[in-house]
């Protein structure tokens, strides 16, 4: 089961992080090198390599919790459900700020993403806690790129 879990929520991390980064090559974009950017934020090599992390702990823990025989099928699905929600809300941040250069618009899907990975943590967590702990990274990310994105967005009214 943790296989079919795993395919299933690798497939589905694997989708968010492709349409992501079709749109994040914006970073290249003159748009993206003239915005001012406060002095709290990571040079840009450190985000392939937290994001391909954050995201490989979301397929591995999340098939994890899925797995979990404590788990109901009703538990199952909502646990996929919000996965599916999040992993929009991840891509669709990347569609916002680098292709449609909407700084408000990225501030909001900032904040919903920064709820939604909370959430995803808390689910996992009730099927054990070391699976919330394991998301718990993911959560404060979408939080610091929250406050990132607001931020861009105070520089560059």
């Amino acid at each position: 089961m943790y296989l079919r879990a795993l395919a299933i929520t690798g497939t589905a991390t694997a989708a968010a992080a492709l349409l992501g980064s079709v749109a994040s090559n914006g970073v290249r974009s003159r748009w993206y090198r003239r915005l001012r950017k406060p002095s709290f934020q990571p040079p840009p090599e450190v985000f392939p390599v937290v994001w391909t992390s954050l995201y490989a702990d979301i397929a591995f823990t999340s098939a994890a919790a899925l797995d979990d025989p404590e788990q109901t099928d009703q538990q199952r699905e909502s646990y996929l459900t919000a996965m599916a929600v999040n992993l929009a809300l991840n891509a669709g941040w990347s569609w916002a700020f680098f292709r449609f250069h909407n700084l408000p618009l990225s501030v909001g899907v900032a904040a919903a993403l920064a709820a939604s990975s909370t959430d995803l943590a808390r689910r996992a967590g009730a099927a054990k806690p070391t699976f919330g702990l394991a998301l718990a990274p993911y959560a404060v990310w979408c939080a610091f790129a929250t406050v990132l994105t607001a931020r861009i967005r105070a520089l560059n009214r």
